[in-house]
């Protein structure tokens, strides 16, 4: 880290050097520090969150990226003439088998139409505009790839540039190859549907897991999938209303139908449509919404394994559970609702929840929850500061 800082400093004098440190415990940033960089320190998020907010601390305009490890010079790679120029080893050194390098570059060749060498290279020159359209990455290993594929699509140029430099390689151990998972991870879920989160963050939308393990709330799961895909800036029921025909309008229609078909009735139309829109409320802060999906599942006896799957994510900000995951979890207590409740219970079960997303139209649930002495402390448990 020491060399790396110095020989920024020493090849780049007019430019500023950010060390973002990702909730390291080894000594880096105070070397980083002693060595003349500015650093930001972050709980460990991943390499795609802890390049964003680095980012926003450095000054506008160019922006050079590199790893922590490297030795060799990046100037020809500041010099190129590309929006976003990309440093090539022109020697390989140690890594594994090359098979999340392989995967990253035919995603980008099925999304984008352009084969490149080192798609996963760190290391990295943006223009002004590259910059703007590039950021905030995608979160963890999947930034890299999913960068490239934006400034494809932004109509950017794009340069790969053969530089002899050399960095820390992983092994082929078992470190290494744990190491490697994540990566193959990250970039699969890098060129999926993404969103950016309370933080600025930008996210893997990872709610349609709960479509695909419960199968009765996958319709639900894809229309909530739409509303985080092409949804505008208009929130609340009453907003939606208001603007006309819009994803939310969709997900009011659709969801009601969704349950009616399930349960050929209408009380649990209204059961479906009104818990997935309160789960949906609570979606405002990492881990909200599973929490208060798994306080109703548990007496429900609603299914728990999409909730603990997506638990560890979602708290950590490596995933979000977007509109496809709270409407599709919400839905399941609805469904769920519809059997363990029969006749007076389900009504009043109805009004429950109509009083809940009616209170939700006027405050805000999560502000709410935050300024309760019972519910704030059990709100903020496991959450990243």
């Amino acid at each position: 880290m020491t060399a790396t800082v110095a020989a920024l400093r020493r090849d780049f004098p007019a430019a500023e050097v950010i060390v973002t440190d990702d909730g390291s415990c080894d000594g880096t940033a105070e070397a980083a520090e002693a060595a003349g960089a500015r650093v930001v320190r972050l709980p460990r998020r991943g390499k795609g969150q802890a390049l964003a907010l680095g980012e926003r601390a450095a000054a506008p305009g160019r922006l050079l990226l590199c790893d922590a490890d490297l030795t060799g010079d990046l100037g020809p790679l500041v010099e190129s003439k590309a929006d976003l120029a990309i440093a090539a080893f022109s020697e390989r050194e140690g890594g594994g088998f090359g098979i999340v390098k392989r995967t990253a570059r035919e995603l980008l060749r099925l999304a984008a139409g352009r084969e490149l060498r080192e798609p996963l290279s760190g290391q990295r020159a943006l223009s002004a505009a590259a910059r703007r359209r590039c950021f905030p990455p995608a979160g963890g290993f999947g930034c890299d790839a999913r960068m490239t594929l934006d400034a494809l699509e932004a109509g950017l140029t794009v340069e790969e540039v053969e530089l002899p430099l050399r960095h820390r390689a992983t092994g082929r151990d078992l470190r290494g190859f744990l190491h490697r998972a994540r990566q193959l991870r990250d970039v699969v879920l890098g060129f999926g549907p993404l969103g950016v989160n309370h933080r600025g963050l930008r996210l893997p939308l990872a709610g349609w897991v709960v479509g695909a393990l419960e199968p009765r709330v996958a319709a639900v799961a894809a229309l909530g999938m739409a509303d985080d895909l092409y949804s505008g800036p208009e929130r609340g029921l009453a907003g939606h209303l208001r603007t006309g025909p819009t994803t939310g309008v969709l997900k009011l229609v659709g969801i009601p139908l969704v349950g009616l078909v399930a349960t050929r009735r209408p009380s649990g139309a209204l059961l479906v449509g009104l818990a997935a829109n309160a789960l949906n409320q609570l979606d405002t802060r990492p881990g909200r919404a599973l929490k208060a999906y798994t306080l109703a599942a548990i007496p429900l006896r609603a299914p728990l394994l999409p909730a603990v799957m997506l638990a560890p994510y979602d708290l950590r900000e490596m995933a979000m559970l977007g509109d496809s995951g709270s409407n599709a979890l919400g839905a399941m207590l609805g469904l769920t609702s519809v059997d363990r409740f029969t006749g007076r219970s389900r009504w009043l079960a109805i009004g429950a929840l109509a009083g809940l997303n009616l209170l939700g139209e006027i405050r805000s649930l999560g502000e709410l929850i935050e300024q309760s002495p019972l519910l704030g402390p059990l709100d903020r448990l496991g959450r990243q500061p």
